[in-house]
């Protein structure tokens, strides 16, 4: 596969020396976070800051996810950046891609993907943290976009797979609150019509339980854009959730 480039971002690259692998993966830089050696081999992710331009670099090497087409395993990063050109060619909101290689060395299997900061943006988990502070017009605006957001995710026959408080951003442009999506590795097509949906939306609101029954309906009310559907999807998701803590 051939470098992928943004070409919004290839002048930004290339006057800091940056528009190669090599070079971004020669970069020296702090990780955020802890590497991730779950899969065997390493996945770590480091803030790059150009100028006033902000990125995430993620770098891996033989981190690697399995599939029918891939039984030998590709790395997850290849995955994830399939799923956010499918993403944005569907119309559903996410981050945005700058930069996306794979090298095969002897016995290694590395990959690049760099995408841009959601700098203005904030996730839904530090949200919900806040939320009895936060006013009712806010709380409402926030479950109205939430909910919006797994519309035209499922409406694009798309199950996101790993839909978390902390995989939805969020922000207010203009007076309206708009949301995104992140961490698109689990993402596959909507299969199993209401099972699928219903199976995407619990782990979201088993996890926002401050937003309370009516949070919940209210969100409910948003992504189904139909009132009277409203009281049956809500018992689905309490049933499955029951279902879930009765296992363990």
């Amino acid at each position: 596969m051939n470098d992928f480039i943004a070409e919004n971002d290839r002048a930004v690259l290339e006057s800091n020396g940056l528009a190669s692998f090599d070079a971004l993966w020669a970069l020296r830089l702090e990780a955020v976070d802890e590497p991730n050696t779950e899969r065997g081999g390493w996945s770590s992710v480091y803030r790059l800051e150009l100028g006033e331009t902000a990125y995430y670099l993620k770098r891996q090497s033989n981190h690697l996810t399995r599939s029918l087409r891939h039984p030998l395993g590709e790395p997850t990063f290849a995955r994830e950046f399939r799923n956010i050109r499918r993403y944005q060619q569907l119309g559903i909101p996410t981050l945005r891609a700058s930069f996306f290689g794979c090298r095969r060395l002897a016995g290694e299997q590395r990959a690049i993907l760099l995408t841009r900061a959601l700098d203005g943006w904030e996730d839904l988990d530090g949200c919900l943290t806040r939320w009895p502070q936060l006013g009712d017009a806010h709380r409402q605006a926030i479950i109205r976009a939430v909910g919006e957001l797994a519309r035209y995710l499922h409406q694009a026959g798309q199950v996101h797979g790993c839909f978390y408080p902390k995989h939805v951003f969020l922000r207010e442009l203009d007076g309206r609150w708009q949301a995104c999506l992140i961490d698109l590795e689990k993402t596959r097509p909507l299969l199993l019509g209401r099972r699928d949906r219903i199976k995407d939306l619990e782990p979201l609101v088993r996890r926002a339980r401050c937003m309370g029954e009516e949070g919940v309906r209210g969100l409910l009310a948003a992504y189904l854009d139909d009132q009277r559907a409203v009281e049956s999807w809500f018992q689905r998701l309490v049933q499955r959730r029951k279902n879930k803590e009765a296992r363990g």
